[in-house]
């Protein structure tokens, strides 16, 4: 693991949604620049190995250049910085999955009107192709329906870059394995987006 190459690239300043959803200007098909990296389970004496639920890393590299919501591609995996604190080691995520992310437009119009619930035909991607961390989260809803033999909506931690733009309330994110899912709680902050979400049963 110790000197590993990988290849950094970063989303274009001031990244739009064209980023994400253009293959040929997408940020992983660009690396910018190729460097060695070290990782460890937030353990600098390299002593304990990673556990389950458990997304972020310490990357050992050259920081310089570096910014929050770069990604690097290497034999490790597809990781994004986090966090680049002074005088502390670099935060990564690891992502497991790559999404894209629709928005369902807001009903206004009044009276008798067609259906304006989530479906394939009204879903609005606004960014595609992100890797991003999905894990498990809590044990999950119980379903409305309560027959005998329904198991719970099961809820899921999913991390990703700023970078993605505004992500709200409502928004449906598909990975892409095809699972679908809600996002319930969207926190913004300076590693990043940190969202719980339903999966969706439909």
């Amino acid at each position: 693991m110790l000197g590993s190459a990988c290849q950094f690239s970063r989303p274009a300043s001031g990244v739009t949604p064209t980023v994400w959803t253009d293959p040929v200007t997408h940020t992983l098909n660009n690396p910018l620049f190729c460097r060695y990296v070290s990782l460890n389970a937030e353990d600098m004496k390299y002593s304990k190995p990673n556990k389950y639920g458990k997304a972020t890393w310490y990357a050992l590299v050259d920081g310089c250049g570096l910014q929050p919501g770069d990604y690097f591609v290497g034999s490790e995996g597809t990781f994004f910085v986090a966090a680049l604190q002074a005088l502390l080691p670099i935060l990564v995520v690891e992502c497991n999955r790559t999404v894209t992310l629709s928005r369902v437009p807001r009903q206004t119009a009044v009276g008798a009107v067609s259906y304006s619930g989530m479906t394939q035909q009204n879903e609005t991607p606004y960014v595609s192709g992100v890797p991003c961390s999905i894990l498990q989260g809590t044990k999950g809803e119980k379903n409305e329906a309560d027959l005998p033999g329904d198991v719970r909506l099961p809820w899921w931690v999913l991390l990703m870059p700023a970078s993605v733009g505004t992500v709200l309330y409502g928004d449906l994110i598909v990975d892409d394995l095809g699972k679908r899912y809600i996002a319930s709680s969207v926190e913004l902050t300076d590693l990043g987006y940190r969202i719980t979400a339903m999966q969706a049963n439909t």
